[in-house]
C-alpha cells in the first residue's frame, strides 16, 4: 500500500486523512503545540522533524511516496520545510489550503502581525485579538489598549496587565460573538485570515456591529507549487502521482 504523509494539525488534514483511509496508508504530522489536539484517523506522528533535514531523512526512513501540506495557512516554515525536503528525495508534494475570507467594508488589511500592531492605535482602544497565543508578545508594547486575547492553550508567562486571557476552540456562534463584543467593550477585532466557517462568526458579529476589523494577509506560498483549495480535489492528486 502506497504511503502518505499529510502534514496536518487543520480540520481540512482531518477530512483528507479520513478520505484516504483504507486506500493509501497515511501518516498524519502535528506540531504537538496544541495541549489536546483533534487527532485524525490513521497512523499519527506527533513533534517537530529537525526542519528540512531531518524531513527528508524521515521522508526516506518511512518509505513516503507523497507529501500533502495541510498545514495552517500561517505556518510558513513548516511549507518551506516540506519543500525543501521533498526537493532533496525527490517526493511529490501538494498543498492544501482552504480559501481566504472574502474582503468585507471596514476591513483593513495588514501584511504582517508587527504592521497591525503599528495600526491598531489609530484604529481602536479595547481589542479582541485573535491570531494565536504565540503572537501575543508582538501586541505586548500596547499598553494604552486592552486587549482580550482568545486561544486554544494559555499562552506563556508573563501575560501583560492589559491583556485578558479566554481559553476556547471553535467552532464560534455569531451570538457568542456579539455577546464578547457587549460584555468587554470590544471596539476593533485583530486577525489572520485563515479562512474556513470555524471562526467566521467574529466576522459577522463586528461587520454586524459596525466595528473595524483588521486582518493580517496570508504570507506568499513559494513558487512552483502545486496547491488546491479541497479535500477532494488533494485525495484525487494523491490517486494520480
Amino acid at each position: 500500500m502506497r504511503r502518505v504523509l499529510i502534514l496536518g494539525g487543520t480540520a481540512e488534514a482531518r477530512a483528507l486523512a479520513a478520505e484516504l483511509s483504507g486506500r493509501v496508508h497515511v501518516v498524519s504530522s502535528l506540531a504537538g503545540r496544541v495541549r489536546d489536539p483533534r487527532l485524525p484517523v490513521g497512523e499519527v506522528h506527533v513533534g517537530g522533524f529537525g526542519g528540512a533535514e531531518g524531513l527528508a531523512a524521515w521522508l526516506s526512513a518511512g518509505r513516503i511516496d507523497a507529501v500533502v501540506d495541510a498545514t495552517h495557512p500561517f505556518a510558513a516554515r513548516m511549507t518551506a520545510s516540506a519543500v525543501e525536503a521533498c526537493r532533496t528525495t525527490g517526493t511529490p508534494l501538494l498543498v492544501l489550503r482552504r480559501p481566504g475570507w472574502a474582503h468585507r467594508p471596514g476591513w483593513r488589511q495588514a501584511g504582517s502581525l508587527e504592521e497591525a500592531a503599528r495600526l491598531l492605535p489609530s484604529v481602536g482602544s479595547r481589542v479582541f485579538l485573535t491570531t494565536g497565543r504565540r503572537s501575543m508578545p508582538v501586541f505586548a508594547g500596547l499598553t494604552d489598549l486592552w486587549f482580550l486575547a482568545r486561544s486554544v492553550d494559555p499562552p506563556e508567562p508573563p501575560i501583560p496587565r492589559n491583556f485578558l486571557i479566554l481559553l476556547a476552540r471553535g467552532p464560534y456562534t455569531v451570538e457568542g460573538e456579539r455577546e464578547l463584543i457587549r460584555a468587554h467593550g470590544l471596539d476593533v477585532l485583530v486577525t489572520k485570515d485563515s479562512g474556513g466557517a470555524l471562526t467566521v462568526a467574529k466576522l459577522d458579529a463586528f461587520e454586524e456591529a459596525g466595528l473595524p476589523v483588521v486582518v493580517v494577509r496570508r504570507p506568499p506560498l513559494p513558487e512552483g507549487l502545486v496547491a488546491v483549495e479541497s479535500v477532494a480535489a488533494a485525495a484525487e492528486w494523491v490517486h494520480a502521482v
